[in-house]
């Protein structure tokens, strides 16, 4: 792999149609192009009408600014900027986005919930049954599991591999430095399986982890929120879900719920053996329910 300073950036379709025509396009339309790339949460809903009055032009500018980019529709150019919005959002442009909004505390936690709903009804549309069981028998094959997910997307890791180690595979969501997360990567051979958790432009450790797994072999399949994210394009197979939502983090409902149908499906191909874990587990940590101490009424 290549050395940190050698690295390019990872540019979305937008960003690199503006490289290539931007040393023919005007002063005006780079900074046209240049603010829209910026705040594309402020933009990327717009219709070509919408976004001339935004800036305050005629919408024939903002037709020849995109075909100048070599798009032959506006619609070809929308889709390109809502991709390039949703791999560079930001924790902080989301939370600015909200404020601006100048909603009420109770309408900003009815539109979150409303958010949640969508990415739910989404996923139900999209997630077909055979694709989950596809994926239920890839884990299945696999000699080791390794779930990789940083910051936000930790927890999701971590509930995966312990949902798999609950019924029997051999699964682990490694934690602690770059280096301990490389190290665990590089003991996978090709009867294994990589599982990596990412959204938006991805976190450079999990993007190297699946890289890294490529190299030697390793089966990698990925949950994201984009076709275009890394993460999409460097998997041997994904799976794409919104976690939209003017909540600063994002959503993950629609991620936790396809996690369910996976373990569901994994725990379904083996059930005797998924109840034999189950059962030794239940055995073994009988001991962990609270129980009342005598004399100790109301704690």
């Amino acid at each position: 792999m290549p050395a940190p300073e050698d690295r390019k950036p990872w540019v979305t379709s937008l960003e690199a149609r503006f490289a290539e025509a931007e040393p023919n396009l005007s002063g005006s339309r780079q900074r046209l192009i240049r603010e829209i790339l910026d705040h594309p949460e402020e933009t990327y809903f717009l219709s070509s009408r919408a976004l001339a009055k935004r800036y305050e032009l005629d919408p024939t500018t903002i037709v020849r600014t995109i075909q100048a980019l070599g798009y032959k529709r506006y619609s070809e150019f929308a889709a390109d900027l809502r991709s390039h919005f949703v791999t560079r959002i930001t924790p902080y442009a989301v939370m600015k986005s909200a404020v601006r909004e100048k909603r009420s505390v109770a309408d900003h936690v009815e539109h979150t919930l409303e958010m949640d709903i969508n990415n739910l009804n989404t996923l139900r549309a999209q997630l077909d049954v055979p694709r989950v069981l596809e994926i239920a028998k890839r884990i299945d094959r696999a000699g080791r599991i390794v779930v990789v997910g940083i910051d936000f997307a930790a927890p999701l890791a971590n509930l995966l591999a312990y949902g798999l180690v609950s019924i029997g595979y051999d699964a682990e969501a490694p934690v602690g430095s770059t280096g301990n997360l490389h190290q665990k990567i590089l003991l996978l051979g090709p009867k294994d399986l990589l599982v990596a958790i990412s959204f938006g432009r991805c976190l450079q450790d999990t993007v190297d982890s699946v890289i890294r797994a490529r190299d030697n072999r390793v089966p990698t399949f990925g949950l994201t929120d984009n076709e275009k994210s890394p993460i999409a394009r460097f998997c041997d197979s994904s799976w794409v879900m919104s976690i939209a939502s003017p909540s600063f983090h994002g959503s993950y409902v629609a991620v936790v719920s396809a996690m369910n149908a996976l373990l569901v499906a994994c725990s379904q191909l083996h059930p005797q053996r998924s109840l034999e874990v189950l059962r030794r587990k239940e055995q073994d940590f009988r001991s962990r329910w609270y129980t009342p101490m005598p004399g100790k009424a109301g704690h």
